[in-house]
Parts: structure tokens; C-alpha cells; sequence
């Protein structure tokens, strides 16, 4: 029924992932291992493992997360077989040992009322050699709302820690943005379906944050802010509607920073934007757009 599917690179931090899927106290899931031609061959340590949980190991020929992470999600997909459920587990993340338990015990809860669940999490700081407190969440939540308390630092989420139905996964599909980022954000509002998420908050993800892997690097800034523009300027504009008009307004506001932070919005991103202003007018918000607008267009 539940599927964990790993796209595997790094090593490093793998044998501590792949110890938290021996301890679950349900082994009632089939694990998918899919070697983006990692350089570190994890068969001996995977040997180590046999028998503690069912697991499959394919090693792919040629990179391909180096260029597109959300291809590389998508073949390690493939890789699964009749499973409804599916975890994608960062090869650097950890499940505290109920955590299957609980998908478990919480299932007739969300059964056919939910396309995607989500666990609350923690935060392993790996150079500070620190665990955050945990991030829990409302039981039945809008991805939309969700999504908006991320944008104002209000919550966190990160891919490990949501579990989708195949069915919604092969329909919609992960968008492919620069380093994937914002795909997941975009898949559980589009996987939803306008369904609210389901969080179980009695077990934990734990999601390491290291400057190894792509959250915590600072090189890849120019990246995540082309993403980010991608995001707000395609898919956020042409689903305002599923937001409430102040966080439309709050929203149209990020994405018009998100363009400035890289470089001056062109004429026709400035009639977009006022047309989204006048749909969703106030007086306030739209005087300061007009403001910004001839700021902009006639600063020397």
C-alpha cells in the first residue's frame, strides 16, 4: 500500500536513513532505492541492511539530478509497483519509529477524504549539531494555507515529510523548477485538489539541514531565485483565486519582489500586476502599486 521511494546521491548521512526505516515498528511499506549514479556505491551498506525491511535497489547508468531533481524524482517513481501511497525520503532524512505506525493507525481518519497527508517535523541543524523543536500543524489544513503561512515564515515544509496517492501524482506530475525548488510546494497545492492535507502530528520527519544538500548551500542563490520568480509569475498569478483577497494582495506583492531581487520588471510584467491590483482592489494596496510603478519607471 505505501510506497518510500528514495533518490539516492549522497552517502553520507544514508546510513542513519536507512537505520530509521529498520526501526519502524511497522514494516508495512516496500522501500525504492534509485541511484542517480552516486560516485559512493551503497551496496555494502545496503547489504548490512537486508532483511531488516523490504527494500529495491536499481543504480541508474547517468546522472540526471544534476540537471533536473524532479526527473530524477520521476524515474525513481517509475521504479515502484502497485503501491497507492508514496513518501518520497531525502537520502539524508530521518523517520522517528512510528512514523509508519502512525500512517497506519491514522488511515481510516483521511481514507478517501485526502490525497495528500503530512507528518510534523523537525530540524536537524547538522553543523550546529542541533534539533529544532517541532514544527506540528492543524489536523485538516488547506494546502493554500499552508502554502501562505510558509511565505510569511509561519510554518515549514519540506518534501520527506508528505505522503501523496499515486493517482493524483500521475495526473498532476512535479513541475520542473531550477533545483526543484518550489515543485513540491506547487504539487500539494495541485495534488490536493482543493482537498484539505491531513497532518499527523504524533510522529516526526527529521529534515537535515547541512551545506550539503541544496536547503542549506549558499551557491545555488541565483537558482532558487529564478524558481521562485517561475512559481509566483506562472502558477501563483493563475491560481489567485484560490486565495483569500488579502493574501492575494500579499502574493502579488511577493512575486514583485521576487522579479525586482533579480532585476527591473519589463512594462508588460507592470500590466500584469495592475490588472491582478484592480481585480482585487483596495485603495491602499493599489495607490502603493501606482507609487512603485513610477518609482521604478522614472528612477535615473
Amino acid at each position: 500500500m505505501l510506497a518510500i521511494v528514495i533518490p539516492y546521491y549522497k552517502i553520507q548521512f544514508f546510513e542513519e536513513t536507512l537505520r530509521s526505516l529498520a526501526n519502524q515498528t511497522d514494516k508495512r511499506f516496500m522501500v525504492y532505492i534509485g541511484d542517480d549514479a552516486s560516485p559512493d556505491d551503497p551496496l555494502e551498506l545496503l547489504q548490512r541492511f537486508s532483511g531488516q525491511f523490504p527494500f529495491e535497489y536499481h543504480r541508474f547508468e547517468t546522472n540526471t539530478g544534476g540537471n533536473s531533481l524532479v526527473r530524477q524524482w520521476d524515474r525513481c517513481i517509475d521504479l515502484i509497483n502497485e503501491e497507492e501511497w508514496i513518501m518520497i525520503l531525502g537520502d539524508d532524512d530521518v523517520l522517528s519509529e512510528n512514523t509508519i505506525a502512525s500512517w497506519y493507525c491514522n488511515y481510516e481518519q483521511f481514507k478517501d477524504k485526502t490525497n495528500v497527508v503530512k507528518f510534523a517535523s523537525k530540524i536537524i541543524f547538522q553543523e550546529a549539531a542541533r534539533i529544532s523543536d517541532p514544527f506540528q500543524h492543524p489536523v485538516w489544513e488547506k494546502a493554500t494555507e499552508s502554502f501562505f503561512k510558509k511565505t510569511k515564515a509561519l510554518t515549514r515544509s519540506s518534501l520527506s515529510e508528505y505522503i501523496f496517492t499515486k493517482k493524483t501524482y500521475d495526473t498532476y506530475g512535479f513541475y520542473n523548477y531550477p533545483l526543484a525548488w518550489y515543485s513540491d510546494d506547487r504539487a500539494w497545492i495541485d495534488f490536493s485538489e482543493q482537498k484539505n492535507i491531513y497532518t499527523i502530528n504524533e510522529s516526526f520527519v527529521f529534515i537535515r539541514f547541512s551545506e550539503m544538500n541544496i536547503s542549506g548551500r549558499q551557491d545555488n542563490a541565483v537558482l532558487k531565485k529564478k524558481a521562485k520568480e517561475q512559481f509566483f509569475g506562472d502558477f501563483i498569478l493563475r491560481n489567485l483565486a484560490l486565495f483569500p483577497k488579502k493574501e492575494r494582495l500579499s502574493l502579488l506583492l511577493t512575486y514583485e519582489v521576487a522579479v525586482k531581487d533579480q532585476r527591473k520588471l519589463a512594462f508588460k510584467e507592470w500590466l500584469l500586476l495592475g490588472k491582478h491590483y484592480v481585480r482585487n482592489f483596495t485603495p491602499i494596496s493599489f495607490l502603493k502599486f501606482i507609487r512603485r510603478f513610477f518609482i521604478s519607471t522614472f528612477k535615473k
